[in-house]
């Protein structure tokens, strides 16, 4: 039951099993462990069941003794009621019985013992004057002799003794005096100290130190021991001229940080084996020093930082990176010194000294699973004090990092557009002309190449804290990247057409009413359309990716929280953990999703590219419809709008001669024409890949086919290309073809029409009529259409119910 008894003597049960446990390589066989596992789990659950009967027990006492507690507490007061008014009658009988002169002797003691209080009162303060009237030329007396500690013994009585003349006119001197004196002490000391501490005499700066403790100037000390231990690196730092920071510079910054890292480690680890001889705190101590050395570098890191960042300008985050790495090393390193120290520190504190292997296992323990935050509730708050000075130099060290850290957005941005210029312009004289979708293709391995590490450069210098501005400029760069190649596009499809092209199906085309440069304005979309297709699936595939590397940073950051213990936090984690990255966008981005699948987080980018894709699908429909939007050239000037039957005029040579045919109009038949040859032309293309891409795009496309895009974030990742039959693609197109024609015819020629007479609307109702049966024949249906024959067939329209703009378009045209 002893191993039991000391279980109350630990705050972490797992710090006594490890204490308990066998630890000697001799005994630590597994049957050893085993065995000695075994006989703590029985002793302690015989321990569990004793403390579950005597809670018991207590439990049925407290029950049967509750019921009582109020009628003895009633029975107590009565009980000290009583008690009261007998000491009341025994107070004043006692004072009837005390004769005159028994209470006469009795008030001169106490008058007596109030003079004895009083006096030995006024001697301390008559002697607490008397030293003080003294004390300065006491002291200066030792100082002149050179009794440093006498003098500072002398000080620190003095100062003892400041409480007594608190809230009197006499404080305010004495303290002015105190403050004189103690300044005139570190006069005195301050060249013997430097140089003490200049030749390392421990004895002497041990001295010294407990000298300054006594008139309650630690941190006096401190600064000077510090700076003269700093002064050969702030030297080194402030004369080395730097290529990318200084004019004339010999070396970068990261090649001196890291010289400048060295021998600052050097020196850190030398201290290590002084300063216990001098600081009763020596880590503490260390880490004061290192604070001290970052915060006296002229410049500071952060403006050489901001120098840096500024000479490498759009790739400057690599070199930030780097810096940031070699600093992480620096840290880790001034952990290890701080936590040999710590360890030092607590073997020669123990008395008795545990087992060295013990006491190794309890210090690795704590250093592992300690994370600053909340101090638990037995821990008091200088303890707390000392714990946050032991680390105050991380966030001297790494602050200067955090308003990169937190700008790494722009910086991932700015690093991923230089590195795709930079490819780019290997091959700058290269034309953009025919070969567009094949360059387009290469510029997207390009730019993938360069979006695939952003990942690692993103843990590298921020530790996944910068997911969200990662994942924002990977966004904007696929769609800056595609939204330039749609405006470029679209300018050159606009002007491809007078291009010349050689194509052997040139005679099938001009029977088609097409021209060689709408032939190799065609080719030139298709393949760009397929450009795009290509692009999407690299980007589908590149975003599972990423979602996959962001489901590692979460899984991370989820065992860092829950089990700390185990997986220890550098640095430079703890000092972003407590930064703005920490956000909850970021927690919203890091968690999976409840719904089976995660959303799409590239989302603009993806909606560039369905934009490119439209840009290929107007072009290639403009190509199309070319044609038949031609055969409309004219059609609302033409004279049959405004024909007349005149009735003067009904016969002719005794025949009857109409003024115009119910046959639709010549227009109209060519249009009809190419509407019937469309499904012939398309069909020697429907099986291309390209045309099956993005057909939710399709201009005036009336039902979605294709898979899904826009702005909605609610996009999955897993989200693919499905393959469509070719019937579905072709349907798609030839309805897109239909509704855009109708759409141009309605909106565009229709309207153009000044002027409609009752022959002419006549006309107008059989081409409007023959151009549905036509249509309907592509599966296409405008309500537009239907409306326009509507009106123009009816012979009164106010009989018309729907007086909408086409109704009226229609009175205007018949008003005239």
């Amino acid at each position: 039951m002893s191993e039991l008894d000391s279980l109350n003597e630990y705050d972490d049960i797992i710090a006594w099993v490890n204490d308990i446990l066998p630890d000697d390589e001799a005994s630590t066989g597994l049957t050893v462990l085993d065995k000695k596992i075994l006989e703590l789990l029985g002793a302690l659950d015989a321990a569990s069941d004793d403390t579950s009967s005597q809670l018991e027990r207590t439990i049925d006492d407290v029950s049967r003794g509750v019921p009582r507690l109020a009628y003895d507490l009633h029975f107590m007061k009565d009980g000290a009621v009583t008690l009261q008014n007998l000491l009341a009658q025994v107070h004043v009988r006692s004072k009837a019985a005390i004769p005159d002169s028994t209470r006469q002797a009795l008030a001169q003691l106490h008058v007596l013992d109030n003079m004895k209080r009083h006096m030995e009162a006024a001697r301390d303060v008559l002697r607490e004057a008397e030293s003080w009237s003294t004390l300065e030329m006491e002291v200066t007396s030792l100082l002149s002799d050179r009794q440093y500690a006498k003098a500072a013994a002398r000080l620190s009585e003095a100062s003892r003794s400041m409480v007594v003349f608190q809230n009197t006119p006499e404080y305010d001197p004495r303290r002015t005096l105190m403050i004189s004196l103690q300044n005139q002490l570190e006069a005195s000391l301050s060249s013997a100290l430097v140089a003490a501490i200049n030749v390392q005499d421990l004895a002497a700066c041990k001295s010294y130190f407990s000298i300054f403790s006594d008139i309650q100037r630690e941190s006096e000390f401190r600064n000077y021991y510090n700076g003269s231990r700093r002064a050969s690196l702030m030297t080194l730092w402030q004369s080395t001229k730097l290529t990318d920071c200084d004019e004339n510079g010999t070396q970068t910054f990261l090649d001196f940080l890291r010289t400048f890292n060295a021998e600052c480690l050097s020196l850190l680890n030398h201290e290590r084996s002084v300063m216990p001889s001098i600081f009763p705190d020596p880590a503490i101590s260390l880490s004061a020093l290192v604070t001290s050395i970052l915060a006296g570098l002229q410049p500071s890191f952060p403006h050489r930082l901001a120098s840096v960042s500024s000479y490498y300008g759009d790739s400057s985050l690599k070199m930030l990176i780097s810096l940031f790495k070699e600093t992480e090393d620096f840290a880790s390193s001034v952990q290890k010194i701080i936590e040999k120290m710590k360890y030092s520190a607590t073997v020669s504190e123990d008395a008795p000294p545990p087992s060295p292997s013990r006491s190794r296992r309890r210090s690795m323990r704590m250093s592992m699973s300690f994370r600053p935050g909340p101090a638990r509730a037995s821990s008091s708050s200088q303890s707390v004090a000392k714990t946050l000075s032991l680390y105050e130099w991380e966030q001297e060290l790494f602050q200067p990092f955090l308003d990169f850290q937190v700008d790494y957005a722009s910086l991932e941005r700015r690093f991923l557009d230089n590195s795709l210029i930079s490819v780019i312009s290997l091959d700058g004289n290269r034309q953009r002309d025919a070969d567009s979708a094949r360059l387009l293709r290469e510029r997207s391995v390009d730019a993938f190449g360069a979006a695939e590490e952003s990942t690692m450069r993103c843990l590298s210098f921020t530790h996944g804290y910068a997911t969200v501005g990662l994942v924002q400029a990977l966004d904007s760069f696929f769609k800056s990247f595609m939204d330039t190649w749609s405006r470029e596009i679209r300018t050159q499809l606009e002007t491809s057409s007078s291009a010349v092209s050689n194509d052997p199906s040139e005679d099938e085309l001009s029977a088609l009413d097409y021209t060689t440069g709408d032939w190799a304005a065609f080719q030139l979309s298709l393949h760009l359309l397929t450009s795009a297709r290509s692009f999407h699936e690299r980007l589908l595939s590149f975003e599972s990716k990423l979602r996959a590397n962001i489901a590692q940073i979460s899984t991370s950051f989820r065992l860092a929280r829950d089990d700390p213990s185990t997986f220890s936090t550098s640095a430079s984690r703890r000092h972003l953990e407590q930064s703005i990255l920490n956000s909850a966008e970021l927690h919203s981005l890091l968690e999976p999703t409840r719904s089976g699948h995660n959303d799409a987080i590239i989302t603009e980018a993806r909606t560039a590219v369905f934009e490119f894709a439209r840009v290929c699908q107007q072009s290639l429909q403009r190509i199309i419809l070319s044609p038949l939007i031609k055969s409309l050239d004219g059609y609302g000037s033409l004279p049959v709008w405004t024909s007349m039957e005149e009735k003067g005029q009904a016969k002719y040579n005794d025949l009857h001669v109409p003024t115009f045919s119910l046959d639709p109009s010549e227009h109209v038949k060519r249009v009809a024409e190419g509407l019937s040859n469309l499904p012939r032309l398309f069909e020697g293309y429907v099986d291309d890949d390209a045309l099956s891409f993005s057909l939710d795009t399709l201009p005036h496309i009336q039902s979605p086919v294709g898979e899904p895009h826009g702005h909605s974030r609610r996009l999955s990742v897993s989200s693919v290309i499905k393959p469509l039959d070719r019937d579905a693609v072709s349907s798609a197109w030839l309805s897109s073809f239909g509704q855009t024609f109708l759409v141009h015819l309605t909106k565009e020629v229709l309207p153009t029409i000044q002027e409609l007479s009752g022959p002419g609307a006549a006309q107008l109702a059989v081409d409007l009529g023959y151009i549905s049966h036509n249509v309907d024949a592509l599966n296409v249906e405008l309500e537009d259409l239907n409306r326009w024959r509507l009106c123009v067939e009816a012979e009164d329209l106010d009989a018309v119910q729907v007086k909408d703009d086409i109704w009226r378009e229609v009175a205007r045209m018949r008003k005239k």
